[in-house]
């Protein structure tokens, strides 16, 4: 039987007793990460500007000698990642013992950096390549950076928002097939769906209307974390404070 209390703790996902609204709150960036690897991927050159283990493969190719991977667009993504995860980690440090102050800021600065590569879709022509594809690898590899430093930071179980290798682990390794009690499950199932959902969008944003499409959804999602982090930022709930 799976577990009948997937949330650990008890509660809904949007309301977990250990972690308040963050859950739901991560799933969102999750679909996030599905739109804007999208775009990287299907229009900026075949990288990902969200799965770092991705673009290692990718480097690994373009320096076997894949044509159609770039050794410099990959270590560009690579590169500002670390920036914006060296950026989350910096605003962890300074912020990070209010877990929903922390969230409210990293978004802010999410949405500002994600903005910004919305309106260098909508200034370009042609976003496929040249300095306008460099433009958003770096700014939308620097976001993700970011968010993953920030979803690290808050530390909640089966939701870092970027990476899914470890949560399809998880499903088959702590299921009841293998001796295990399930736990998490439907969390996991969520994320898995959720970054589909924002992939899948992304790719039909991009292929049949554009990719200032995708961005624009991507950014209206950062909006409704960024303004419910504000509502979250002075609650003295017990979730608020640091693990």
């Amino acid at each position: 039987m799976l577990n009948p209390n997937p949330i650990p703790d008890g509660g809904t996902l949007a309301q977990d007793a250990r972690h308040g609204p963050l859950p739901l709150l991560l799933i969102v960036l999750t679909v996030v990460t599905g739109l804007v690897d999208a775009v990287s991927y299907l229009k900026l050159g075949h990288v990902f500007v969200a799965n770092m283990t991705g673009n290692v493969v990718l480097l690994g190719l373009a320096v076997g000698g894949a044509s159609e991977f770039s050794i410099a667009v990959s270590l560009t993504a690579i590169g500002s990642f670390l920036l914006g995860a060296l950026a989350g980690g910096r605003l962890g440090s300074s912020t990070g013992e209010h877990r929903g102050r922390f969230l409210a800021l990293a978004t802010y600065a999410q949405v500002c950096v994600v903005g910004v590569a919305f309106v260098v879709s909508l200034a370009s022509s042609d976003v496929s390549g040249g300095i306008p594809a460099y433009a958003l690898v770096v700014l939308l590899a620097f976001a993700m950076g970011l968010q993953n430093a920030a979803a690290r930071r808050l530390a909640v179980p089966d939701l870092t928002t970027t990476v899914l290798t470890l949560t399809f682990t998880g499903l088959a390794a702590d299921s009841n097939f293998a001796g295990g009690t399930n736990p998490n499950i439907g969390r996991r199932l969520i994320a898995a769906a959720a970054m589909f959902i924002g992939a899948s969008l992304g790719a039909v944003l991009i292929l049949h209307v554009s990719v200032s499409a995708a961005l624009a959804v991507a950014v209206a999602l950062l909006l409704i974390n960024a303004m419910a982090g504000y509502r979250l930022s002075s609650s003295t709930a017990a979730w608020t404070a640091a693990k």
